[in-house]
């Protein structure tokens, strides 16, 4: 077979079921062998989209989403969806083409080094110098990519070596156990759970993984200790459950930080620094803290670790719940004013009856109640964003997804597309800027030409809003951010969707109901009541805790 036919029989043997990319000259024959695979090629409009594709496939599935681009351009297109997926912890793997090896050592058309452009962004990127090594190399890109922390890895394929004839199979993908929790480290750990005497969980981006939700589930009922998510870590206790302490993320003061603040020690499970600095929750360095995650804690000064336990984090706390005593160690019923703080902040605007302009809260709250404890909301980066890591919380783990390691504009609606091609039968809706959604709205075409049901909100104010926000806070005015737009609903109906102007409080919920009704994907905007942004400010700047 040719060599392209290895690599496509390779790709199946790891059971990639869709590819998300754009062609090129210099991946023809990778082209030509998935005519003949049972793999679904789908093609994209900008590669950036079919790495954010490939980026919320594998966060969602665990198994490593596949984007392809040729070579230059369309690898440098790639690169920021693949370090957003890199730095997200999702895992993916890139392929690329590349020219003949024969003109890779002089000056020739587009020729450039992109394992090197690739390298800051994978945890492993290789250019198959050799047809014999094609087995050897799919197979370590995926096994890389999918162990923890996951992230990207990044294949090329030169042109001339995919023409070339050879015999081989694939190599077959084993499954691998991570290592258990050390005895000794979970002792020690207990000895200061039962020492404390007001301790919080701390549930970042890896408490998501790997079976780790039902494990911290029962940690938090047997031991009576309440679970402060970050943004990416939502879900991981239901909303609903008294043991949920909601989301910390806002640079801001706010209800819960007051209880970071009251915190002696911090069981931080799965957490990354990139989520959350630190040195917001722990600006004293004096709390105790527990790290249990896949990998050994990053050294930071506001992040120095008590104890670590560093080992399959379900592993971990299923360990600690078998030593736990039978009575919780501590009172949930003690966090009950703090709920109610929360609750009261995110259902005062429930009933907001606003003409001309949405507030965020009443938008979060519609939206909050059309969607099932199952669905899946995307956000894209901006001042959305920031009221959507609030006020925006949940039943399941990974139904809110937020690019918030590498944190770029433009992932929103390219992910929401991945998150209804695996998962068909729940309601995908996107939220994004009218700065974000822009750009990558070509790939809206590929959700109508695909039939995907997805809802995309527009919250248009005509700024850089988040940029204005923080200039705002800090200088007292703000740089040129401002900008028009296209008329939204003729702009979705272009690209053959159905589109809605909304513009009452009113009229929001119906409209997105109306939205999931049909065929294929659905454009709503909303001009939003931005002001409430330094209101919201204000709010979290006069909360004074009760220690």
């Amino acid at each position: 077979m040719k060599a392209s036919d290895l690599f496509v029989k390779c790709l199946e043997a790891e059971g990639v079921e869709y590819i998300f990319g754009l062609p090129g000259e210099e991946n023809a024959d990778i082209m030509i062998s998935l005519e003949e695979s049972n793999i679904d090629f789908v093609l994209c409009r900008h590669e950036q989209a079919a790495a954010f594709m490939a980026d919320v496939y594998g966060r969602l599935t665990g198994r490593a989403g596949v984007c392809l681009g040729t070579l230059g351009p369309g690898a440098t297109n790639l690169i920021t969806g693949v370090a957003d997926g890199n730095m997200d912890r999702a895992p993916m793997v890139v392929l690329t083409g590349q020219a003949d090896t024969k003109r890779l050592h002089k000056e020739s058309h587009q020729n450039m080094d992109v394992v090197a452009m690739f390298k800051p962004v994978t945890k492993w990127n290789f250019s198959i110098v050799h047809r014999t090594n094609i087995p050897e190399v799919v197979r370590k890109a995926f096994k890389v990519s999918q162990a923890e922390k996951p992230g990207a890895c990044h294949i090329e394929l030169p042109e001339d070596i995919a023409k070339l004839e050879l015999d081989m199979e694939p190599m077959i993908p084993r499954k691998v156990r991570r290592p258990g929790a050390d005895h000794k480290a979970v002792a020690q750990a207990m000895e200061l759970l039962k020492a404390a005497k007001h301790p919080i969980v701390l549930a970042g981006n890896g408490s998501l993984r790997k079976r780790a939700v039902a494990q911290l589930r029962e940690f938090a009922k047997k031991s009576g200790i309440g679970v402060v998510s970050t943004f990416m870590g939502k879900g991981v206790i239901p909303r609903d459950d008294p043991h949920c302490l909601f989301t910390m993320g806002l640079q801001s003061r706010d209800h819960i930080s007051c209880e970071m603040e009251k915190a002696d020690l911090i069981m931080a499970v799965g957490y990354d620094l990139v989520e959350y600095h630190p040195q917001f929750w722990n600006s004293g360095r004096d709390k105790k803290i527990i790290h249990i995650d896949f990998e050994s804690a990053e050294v930071e000064a506001a992040y120095n670790v008590d104890v670590e336990i560093v080992a399959d984090i379900a592993d971990s706390l299923w360990n600690l719940n078998d030593i736990l005593p039978s009575e919780p160690l501590f009172d949930i019923s003690k966090m009950a004013p703090l709920r109610e703080a929360m609750l009261k902040d995110l259902n005062e605007f429930a009933n907001d009856n606003t003409e001309g302009v949405i507030k965020p809260q009443k938008a979060l709250y519609d939206v909050r109640e059309v969607m099932g404890p199952d669905d899946i909301l995307l956000s894209d980066v901006g001042a959305h964003k920031m009221w959507i890591g609030r006020y925006y919380q949940c039943d399941e783990p990974n139904t809110c997804l937020i690019s918030n390691g590498f944190c770029t504009m433009g992932f929103a609606l390219p992910g929401a597309m991945a998150a209804k091609t695996v998962f068909p039968d729940r309601k995908v809706l996107c939220i994004n800027g009218d700065a974000g959604v822009l750009m990558n709205i070509q790939d809206l075409e590929t959700a109508a030409r695909r039939k995907l049901n997805i809802v995309v909100m527009v919250w248009e104010d005509h700024h850089y809003g988040l940029i204005k926000w923080k200039q705002e806070n800090t200088f007292g005015r703000h740089s040129e951010l401002n900008f028009t737009n296209p008329d939204w609903v003729k702009l979705a109906e272009s690209f053959g969707c159905w589109g809605a102007r909304v513009e009452n409080s009113r009229d929001l919920k119906s409209t997105l109901e109306e939205a999931f009704t049909k065929d294929g994907p659905a454009v709503i905007v909303m001009p939003v009541d931005y002001s409430e942004n330094s209101k919201l400010t204000e709010k979290l700047g006069s909360i004074t805790c009760k220690l």
